[in-house]
């Protein structure tokens, strides 16, 4: 039971803290490097990129060095809830709503939800930015429901939402 509990802890606070980091440092001192994600990516990567290698290093770590038995670690759990979120920002934000690498289609409500919260955030390509600044924790009440095809056709100018192509997409 503790296992498990450290590793939602693990999940839960990697959102929390991303909500953080997004908001105050990505939106701030490292606007420099965060913004390639607000921008028309030119090729495969984009330097904000390193921010995610950063967070699975730390994850990595975390499972590594953990003392054993691994059931008794603190480390081990919270590493690997960091890795499951890591895994599922991956699929949800750039797989699905970025489209970047092997991107995938999906009518699921909760997934098409998310992907609008997250192009409204892209609405603007200033530093100041505008919420939600998570991923899966923001106002679904705002979003529910919500198409956000229509919502791709307003960001795509800034490379995200929508590809040719794409059945999901308006006209």
């Amino acid at each position: 039971m503790q296992f498990l509990a450290l590793t939602i802890l693990g999940f839960a606070g990697m959102e929390a803290f991303s909500y953080v980091v997004h908001r105050w440092l990505f939106h701030g001192m490292f606007w420099g490097v965060h913004k390639t994600h607000h921008y028309p990516r030119k090729g495969a990567f984009e330097m904000n990129d390193l921010f995610s290698v950063g967070f699975a290093l730390v994850s990595v770590a975390l499972i590594v060095f953990a003392e054993y038995p691994l059931s008794e670690s603190i480390a081990f759990p919270v590493g690997l809830g960091i890795a499951i979120y890591g895994i599922l920002y991956f699929i949800v934000h750039d797989l699905f709503t970025h489209r970047r690498f092997l991107p995938f289609i999906s009518k699921n409500s909760v997934l098409l939800s998310i992907r609008g919260a997250h192009q409204t955030h892209h609405q603007t390509v200033a530093k100041d930015g505008q919420e939600p600044y998570g991923l899966f924790v923001y106002n679904y009440s705002r979003f529910k429901g919500r198409k956000s095809e229509r919502i791709d056709r307003s960001v795509k100018a800034v490379g995200v939402g929508a590809g040719r192509n794409d059945p999901n997409a308006g006209p």
